[in-house]
C-alpha cells in the first residue's frame, strides 16, 4: 500500500494488484485516492502513449517529434483543441473537477518512473525520443500535466470521429463530380469505422441473466487505444476498458450489478459551414445571416524540434473554428463540446456508481460527443438500448453537405440555428426482451436515425443470424461471434459476377477467368487467414476497385482537395470507391458498365496464379506516431496473419485497391456476464503494457488474432499484489 499527501490535505491510499496478463487492479480507500492511483498506474504502463496524446491536445507534437508532427499541430491549433478542453474543465462541477484533478496528480506522480521504464526498455520510445542523432536536437524538458489534460486527451481520441471530415469530402465530391452524384457515394463510411455490440436477454441464457458483448473498431495503434483496468473503492468495484490518459471506463464497464457498452451512432453531431471571409484593414469578418460579423483571429507559433518555427492563423467565426481556408473553400465546424463547454465528463463518474440499467441511462444523459448507441443490462434481468449524446436539430437534407453560413436562420431552406433550437431530443430507452444488435447500420427505429451516410449493414445482419442459433448463450459462446469471418458483402459481389457472366450476349471469359469464377461460385464467403480462395477474391476485389477508381468519369475526384493533409484519408478515391462499390457498379449515368468491369477485373486477377492464403496478404500493420520520423526506432512485432475483413464481424479492415494490410479493426473485445462477473471476458490487440519488450506488451496478440477472449479474474486472492506498487 502506498500513502501520500494530496494538495487538499487528505491521505491517498491505494493498492495495486496485477493478473496474469499484467492488467492493473486498483483498490483504494476512497474515490479520489482511486482516481489518483488510476492516473499513476497509467503513467507507469502507458507513459509514452499518454504524453503523445497530451502533446496532440496542446498542438505541440512537432515540438517533440519534429516536422512529422506539424500537420496535426496545424489542425489542433485551428480547431482550438486545448482551449476547448480548458473550457470544459473550467465548467466541470466541483466533484467532477476534484476527480479529474486527482487523476492528474497521479499521472504527474507516475510519469518520471514511467519515462524511465520506457527509456530503459529495448525499443522504448523515450530512448528514441532522447536521441539527438534521430531528431537533430535535444528533447524538450518534460513538463507537468495541466489539470485539463485528460479532457484534451479524450478530445484528441474523438475529434476526428466527428462527421465533419465526411462533410468536407462530400463538398469536394459535389464541387468536382457534381452534386447529382454525391449520393452515389452513400453509404460512404468505411465498413471498419464503427463497432459491434449485442445484448442477449436472460430468457436466452441458462442462468436467466443477460449477456452483453461487443468490440469497438478504430485504427490499430501501438500501444493499443484501450486499457484494461479494475477500479475498486468502498463506493464501487468496476472492471472495464479505459482510454489511457482519461479517468474511469466511459465506453465499456461492469460494476458487478450493471454493465454497459457502446457503438458509434454515426450521427450528424457537428455542423460544417461554408464561410465567406473578408479583411478590412487587418480585421477579419465573416458573412452571417444578418450581415458581416467579427471573426476572432489569433496567430500562434508552432515550434518544431530541429526545425524552423511556423506561424498558424487560427480563425473562429460565430459558428465555430475555421478548419479549412484554402483552394477548396473556407469551412468552419460547430462542435458540441466547444459550443457547450462540455465533453461529457459528468457521465464518467456517474457510470462507475451505476447499480441498474436506470442508473446507466441516467448517467448517459450527461453524454455529449460522439453520439453513441448504448446497450445496458443489470443483474435483475433488465436490458435497455438507447442513444446518448448531442446532435443539432437538422433535417436529413441539411446533413448532406456543408451549410452556407450566410443562409443560417433563413426560412426557405428550413435551416434552423442550432444554438437557438438546442440538441435533437432523443427517444427514451427501450427495453430488450430477446436480443439487440448495434453495428453502426442505419437504424430502423424512429428518432434514432441522426446521420446521413452509414456503413454497410452486413455486420449487423450476420450477428443477428448467429444469435438466432444461440438459445442457451454462455460468455464462451460469444467468442464464436467475435471470431466470425463470413463476408456477406463479398458473397453479394460474387453474385453480381455470376449475373454478369450469365447475361445474354455476355462474352465468355478466358479459361483462367472461368476457373477463377467457378472457385468463387463454390466459395462460402469465409475470410479465414488460411483460405486461398479468400486471397484470390481479395485480388479480384482490389482489381475491381482500382479499375473503377481509374475510370475516366471519376477523374475529377483525383484533383487536389485543398483541405489539408490531415484529411487525406477521407479523400482516398480508392477507399471511397471501395466503400460505395455496389452503387458505382450501377452508375450508368457516369458511363460505368459495372458488368464489364466485374469481368475485366476477373481476367486481371485470373492472370495471376497466386496460391498464397489470405493471411499471407492480410498482415497486421499497427500504426505508430514515430513511423513518419526518419531514423526512429519504431516498436515492431513478428508478422501476424489475419483472418476477417472490414465487413466481417471479426473486423480487420484494409483498403482494397490500395493495401491488404490490416490497420483498422477491433481494438478490444468484451463480454459482460450479469449472472456472475468473473464469467465475463475481454481481450485487447496487444497487451496491458505500453512498454516495448516487456512480456505484457503483446502477450494478448495471438488470442486477439484468433478472435478469442480471456476470462476476467476478480478474486483478489488470485491476483498478485505489488509490494512496491509504483516502482513500475
Amino acid at each position: 500500500m502506498v500513502k501520500g499527501p494530496s494538495r487538499s490535505g487528505w491521505m491517498a491510499e491505494a493498492e495495486l494488484f496485477r493478473d496474469a496478463l499484467g492488467v492493473p487492479h486498483l483498490r483504494a480507500a476512497d474515490e479520489l485516492g482511486l482516481a489518483e492511483a488510476q492516473g499513476r498506474v497509467t503513467a507507469l504502463d502507458r507513459a509514452w502513449q499518454i504524453e503523445v496524446d497530451r502533446w496532440r491536445a496542446e498542438g505541440r507534437l512537432a515540438e517533440r517529434i519534429g516536422p512529422a508532427g506539424l500537420e496535426w499541430d496545424r489542425f489542433a491549433r485551428r480547431i482550438r483543441l486545448a482551449e476547448t478542453a480548458e473550457r470544459a474543465y473550467d465548467a466541470l462541477e466541483p466533484d467532477d473537477r476534484a476527480w479529474v484533478d486527482a487523476y492528474v496528480r497521479g499521472v504527474n506522480a507516475g510519469l518520471p518512473e514511467g519515462r524511465r521504464r520506457s527509456a530503459n526498455a529495448p525499443g522504448g520510445e523515450f530512448a528514441t525520443f532522447a536521441s539527438v542523432d534521430v531528431f537533430g536536437a535535444e528533447a524538450p524538458e518534460p513538463t507537468p500535466w495541466p489539470a485539463w489534460a485528460p479532457l484534451g486527451v479524450f478530445l484528441v481520441a474523438h475529434v476526428l470521429f466527428s462527421p465533419f471530415p465526411n462533410l468536407l469530402w462530400r463538398a469536394h465530391l459535389a464541387a468536382t463530380l457534381g452534386d447529382e452524384h454525391v449520393d452515389r457515394f452513400t453509404p460512404g463510411v468505411p465498413a471498419a469505422a464503427g463497432s459491434n455490440a449485442w445484448a442477449i436477454h436472460g430468457s436466452r441464457t441458462p442462468t436467466g441473466a443477460p449477456l452483453l458483448a461487443g468490440d469497438p473498431h478504430r485504427l490499430l495503434e501501438l500501444p493499443g487505444v484501450y486499457q484494461q483496468v479494475r477500479l475498486a473503492c468502498p463506493e464501487y468495484d468496476v472492471v472495464g476498458l479505459a482510454f489511457p490518459g482519461v479517468p474511469g471506463v466511459p465506453h465499456f464497464g461492469h460494476t458487478g450489478s450493471a454493465a454497459w457498452g457502446i457503438t458509434n451512432a454515426i450521427a450528424h453531431s457537428a455542423d460544417v459551414f461554408r464561410e465567406r471571409l473578408r479583411d478590412i484593414d487587418g480585421r477579419v469578418e465573416a458573412l452571417g445571416a444578418d450581415g458581416w460579423e467579427p471573426v476572432d483571429r489569433r496567430v500562434e507559433a508552432i515550434h518544431v524540434r530541429d526545425g524552423a518555427s511556423e506561424q498558424v492563423v487560427a480563425l473562429e467565426t460565430a459558428r465555430g473554428p475555421v478548419v479549412v481556408d484554402g483552394p477548396g473553400g473556407c469551412f468552419s465546424v460547430r462542435l458540441p463540446a466547444r459550443v457547450d463547454a462540455d465533453l461529457g465528463f459528468a457521465a464518467f463518474r456517474r457510470l462507475l456508481r451505476a447499480r441498474s440499467v436506470a442508473d446507466v441511462a441516467s448517467a448517459f444523459e450527461r453524454w455529449v460527443d460522439p453520439v453513441n448507441r448504448v446497450l445496458a443490462a443489470d443483474a435483475s434481468g433488465d436490458v435497455l438500448r438507447f442513444t446518448a449524446g448531442r446532435a443539432p436539430q437538422r433535417e436529413v437534407h441539411e446533413r448532406r453537405l456543408p451549410l452556407d453560413a450566410w443562409e443560417v436562420g433563413a426560412d426557405p431552406g428550413g435551416t434552423t440555428d442550432p444554438a437557438a433550437s438546442g440538441p435533437t431530443p432523443l427517444p427514451p430507452p427501450e427495453p430488450v426482451t430477446s436480443v439487440a444488435v448495434d453495428a453502426n447500420e442505419r437504424p430502423d427505429r424512429p428518432g434514432h436515425d441522426l446521420g446521413y451516410a452509414y456503413p454497410s449493414s452486413a455486420r449487423a445482419r450476420r450477428i443477428r443470424t448467429l444469435l438466432a442459433d444461440v438459445h442457451d448463450a454462455s460468455p464462451a459462446d460469444m467468442s464464436s461471434i467475435h471470431a466470425d469471418v463470413l463476408d456477406e458483402r463479398a458473397l453479394a459481389l460474387v453474385g453480381r459476377l455470376r449475373d454478369a457472366l450469365a447475361r445474354p450476349g455476355a462474352p465468355a471469359p478466358s479459361a483462367a477467368g472461368a476457373d477463377l469464377a467457378a472457385l468463387f461460385f463454390e466459395w462460402d464467403g469465409n475470410r479465414g487467414a488460411d483460405s486461398v480462395i479468400a486471397a484470390r477474391f481479395a485480388a479480384w476485389h482490389s482489381a475491381l476497385v482500382r479499375r473503377l477508381a481509374a475510370h475516366p468519369s471519376l477523374a475529377p475526384l483525383h484533383a487536389p482537395h485543398g483541405m489539408g493533409a490531415i484529411f487525406d484519408p477521407w479523400f482516398s478515391v480508392a477507399g471511397r470507391v471501395g466503400d460505395a462499390l455496389e452503387s458505382l457498379l450501377d452508375a450508368r449515368a457516369l458511363g460505368i458498365d459495372g458488368r464489364a468491369e466485374l469481368v475485366a477485373a476477373l481476367e486481371e486477377a485470373a492472370a495471376s496464379e497466386e496460391t498464397t492464403a489470405w493471411g499471407d496478404r492480410h498482415r497486421l500493420h499497427p500504426l505508430h506516431v514515430l513511423a513518419d520520423v526518419p531514423g526512429a526506432d519504431v516498436p515492431r512485432m513478428a508478422p501476424v496473419a489475419l483472418g476477417g475483413a472490414g465487413d466481417t464481424v471479426r473486423c480487420t479492415g484494409s483498403v482494397p485497391g490500395v493495401t491488404d494490410a490490416g490497420f483498422r479493426g477491433s481494438v478490444a473485445r468484451w463480454v459482460w456476464d450479469l449472472a456472475d462477473r468473473p464469467g465475463s471476458r475481454w481481450n485487447v490487440p496487444f497487451g496491458a503494457s505500453g512498454v516495448p519488450g516487456e512480456v505484457h506488451f503483446d502477450d494478448q496478440l495471438a488470442a486477439w488474432s484468433r478472435g478469442e477472449t480471456t476470462p476476467i479474474v476478480t478474486d483478489w486472492h488470485r491476483l498478485a499484489r505489488q509490494e512496491d506498487p509504483w516502482a513500475g
